[in-house]
């Protein structure tokens, strides 16, 4: 379970980065991006090849993980604009299904573009930066029962009751970057190992999402944001380039997607034209669970989302791990529709 609950932060930690592009997109635009997870397919192809061509396979280093990285937000950035551009922003007044088709069609043209160009086979992902455990713990030696350091736990007896037995104690020796640096005593039997890159994972992440908190919140262009999801028109009466504004707030939610690729695809190396699709929808429900169009929400959602997943196949259930994020959906549109931190808008009729 402890393997799994690091596990998890990792998984969570992608999650909620692609979960921050669908809430921003929603939050300004009030439409749902469903070709998100298809920039985010792309960004982990644009750092495949960027790795090809940097030689890291050769060559692992952290300057070539930053290169690799920066690439992939950056090209992915690009086509952000470029959907916004040619596929939204003309349907930015029509009713809202027909940006919703929009994006199913931009969708299904980045996956089957994708098959034609990048080819059906998955490939190899090189990690940006070689693997190696950061953190150990591991079962050192066992000690058997001794009057001096029992341990209780209880047995059940035929009859119902239980008793108190001594248990055998284990010793865990705790390795930072492979040195020991503390033996402690327990009466389980865990073997815990976190590597660099989920060490990278949660770093990469959090420094990206304290950033985007920062520009929403500090920034003149986050004021923007706001002011655009707050009421559109009333910000371009008060001077405020609406092209601008969305075009910024889609480039940056991709290049979070972007990063969630490369950082994902460095710890599961297997990619292919179709990666985007689950990872698209979980991330929506993510964004759903928190409250879309709430930035904190979405990221607990995603943490939330990746601990639920991870103890699913903690508990035997992996086959089930994929469904938990749909039962998750329906379980919030019935209990909370609006998320865990989102608000109830009122509208005028």
């Amino acid at each position: 379970m402890v393997q799994q609950l690091v596990n998890g932060l990792a998984l969570g930690s992608v999650y909620a980065l692609i979960a921050l592009g669908y809430t921003m997109v929603y939050g300004v635009l009030r439409i749902i991006n469903f070709a998100h997870g298809d920039v985010y397919m792309l960004g982990a192809f644009v750092g495949y090849y960027t790795a090809a061509r940097l030689h890291a396979a050769d060559h692992p280093s952290f300057l070539g993980g930053v290169a690799v990285l920066l690439a992939a937000m950056l090209v992915c950035a690009c086509v952000g604009m470029a959907i916004e551009r040619f596929a939204y922003r003309p349907l930015r007044h029509s009713p809202r299904i027909n940006a919703l088709i929009t994006a199913i069609g931009v969708s299904l043209l980045l996956e089957y573009g994708g098959q034609m160009v990048f080819g059906v086979n998955a490939k190899s992902f090189t990690p940006i930066i070689a693997d190696a455990p950061v953190l150990e713990l591991s079962p050192a030696f066992r000690h058997g029962p001794r009057p001096d350091d029992w341990l209780a736990e209880a047995v059940r007896r035929p009859n119902g009751l239980f008793s108190v037995a001594p248990a055998a104690r284990y010793s865990w020796d705790l390795s930072v970057l492979g040195r020991p640096r503390l033996i402690f005593f327990s009466p389980f039997n865990p073997t815990v190992i976190v590597g660099r890159v989920q060490v990278l994972i949660l770093c990469v992440s959090v420094v990206l999402m304290v950033a985007l908190t920062a520009i929403v919140k500090r920034t003149r262009i986050g004021r923007a944001m706001r002011a655009v999801s707050w009421d559109m028109r009333a910000a371009a009466l008060m001077g405020i380039n609406i092209d601008t504004v969305m075009a910024f707030t889609f480039a940056f939610g991709s290049a979070l997607a972007a990063a969630a690729a490369v950082l994902y695809a460095s710890y599961n190396t297997k990619i292919d034209p179709l990666m985007g699709i689950l990872p698209g929808l979980k991330a929506f429900v993510a964004a759903v669970l928190g409250g879309i169009g709430n930035i904190p929400g979405a990221m607990l959602g995603g943490v939330f989302m990746g601990l639920a997943e991870t103890a699913v196949v903690a508990f035997g259930k992996s086959t089930l791990r994929d469904a938990i994020a749909f039962s998750v959906l329906i379980l919030v549109l019935l209990v909370r529709p609006r998320g865990l931190l989102g608000s109830v808008t009122e509208e005028k009729v």
